[in-house]
């Protein structure tokens, strides 16, 4: 019987040769590239610009404002035993409406108004450190997502390169067997071994070729998700680059991740010093022009006015105080949280890395155990060849061996898994 599967399957890797290759630093590109949160972070470093922008132009640019407005206070006079209506009266005596002493009869304006704040160097200095810091916050965020995204992305590269080495590890039995049923097919042409003899390899071969098709789909499943983690739209299937992670050395300075905390805590006093404004001393220049008069206005009623205006808190119910004590609980809160994650950082840190060591040693003895398995399949070849052993024992040993690889694959792959996590901790 001929073994045209396994042909097919090694046309189909043959193919895969061919395949477009992309490494883990192409997604990684990618992952930054298209990443949500580093595109907002991005643009609320221009919002903080432009906000700052608002501010100085508030602090330090005169408010000019048109002002109009007409105020008519009309009345029904009975003077000279009349009953007149006047919609701005020249000074009756006898009349139904409001008091003329209170309405001056009307008020009429058309004004040009000029308002400049005064002494605001010291405001805006306050705000222009709240918006450095927003700023370095935003860039904090975008370092701390794309090392993020490093993790992330690295993890689900591993998942994809795991599924396409259980396959290639199907693919190397599924040749191992081929050349074996090249050998059983002329033992049992010379009456060496029995026809159920074959069948019983040729299951074998089934049996492998559904694992391998098998892992082939588990790998676009994780390919797939890994161009969904990275906003890639392209469908086709590539071939990934191996890679061998290697555990970073021991962050022995300060950690990125306490960058954080920093950057939150200095917010929590630039937040402070802007809510301390309101109790500084407000100076503010102001001057108008036009028309503001009582009762009709006459051309000799246009005139100007200017003065200066001063304000200053006096009493507003200790909310000065309490907001005092509320930026005091949220720096204690932060630095709780602080302490906390150092710790947390330092035992995750070590329970990893005894994780990785267990795994290494776990790898070895495998390694040595695969070694053996493979000069015990030297020796079956050897007696298959001569029809000195049992199909079964042949099968058996088979399935040790794929049992085996996979396993060590198994040791591999976590292992890389494994330094992936502890290299996101070490920042």
């Amino acid at each position: 019987m001929k073994t045209y599967t396994i042909l097919i399957l090694f046309l189909l890797a043959g193919s895969a040769l061919n395949a477009q290759q992309r490494d883990l630093n192409f997604y990684l590109e990618q992952a930054r590239k298209n990443s949500p949160l580093i595109n907002k972070n991005i643009n609320e470093n221009q919002i903080v610009k432009l906000d700052l922008k608002q501010i100085s132009s508030v602090l330090s640019k005169p408010e000019i404002n048109l002002v109009s407005g007409i105020t008519l206070a009309p009345i029904i006079s009975h003077d000279n035993n009349t009953n007149r209506f006047e919609l701005v009266s020249e000074g009756a005596t006898d009349y139904t409406g409001h008091d003329l002493a209170i309405t001056d009869g009307g008020q009429f304006q058309a004004l040009v108004s000029v308002k400049q704040p005064l002494l605001a160097g010291s405001k805006y200095k306050v705000y222009a450190n709240k918006a450095d810091i927003s700023g370095q916050i935003n860039n904090n965020n975008i370092a701390l997502t794309i090392h993020e995204l490093e993790q992330i992305v690295g993890y689900q590269y591993i998942l994809c390169i795991k599924s396409r080495k259980q396959a290639d590890n199907s693919l190397s039995l599924l040749k191992d067997l081929d050349e074996q049923m090249k050998i059983m097919n002329k033992l049992v042409e010379n009456a060496i071994y029995k026809q159920i003899d074959l069948m019983i390899l040729q299951i074998e071969v089934q049996n492998y070729n559904a694992e391998y098709m098998m892992f082939e789909s588990e790998y676009l499943t994780n390919l797939y998700d890994l161009n969904l983690i990275c906003g890639i739209s392209d469908t086709s299937k590539v071939d990934l680059q191996d890679i061998n992670f290697t555990v970073k050395p021991e962050n022995t300075g300060r950690s990125n991740f306490l960058t954080s905390y920093k950057l939150d805590s200095l917010n929590i006093i630039a937040n402070q010093a802007v809510n301390e404004l309101k109790y500084k001393p407000q100076l503010d220049l102001f001057a108008d022009a036009g028309l503001n008069a009582a009762y009709l206005p006459y051309p000799e009623r246009l005139g100007f006015s200017t003065g200066i205006a001063f304000s200053l808190n006096i009493f507003d119910g200790h909310q000065r105080n309490i907001q005092r004590e509320k930026s005091a609980i949220n720096q204690q809160t932060l630095e709780f949280e602080k302490k906390t994650f150092l710790t947390q950082n330092d035992i995750s840190k070590n329970k990893i890395m005894n994780q990785i060591k267990a795994v290494d040693q776990r790898i070895i003895l495998n390694e040595q155990q695969a070694d053996q398995y493979n000069n015990l399949y030297e020796a079956y070849s050897k007696e298959l060849s001569r029809g000195e052993i049992s199909i079964m024992d042949f099968k058996n040993l088979l399935k040790d061996i794929a049992a085996k690889k996979q396993e060590i694959l198994q040791f591999k792959m976590e292992k890389q898994l494994l330094i992936n996590s502890y290299n996101y901790l070490n920042y």
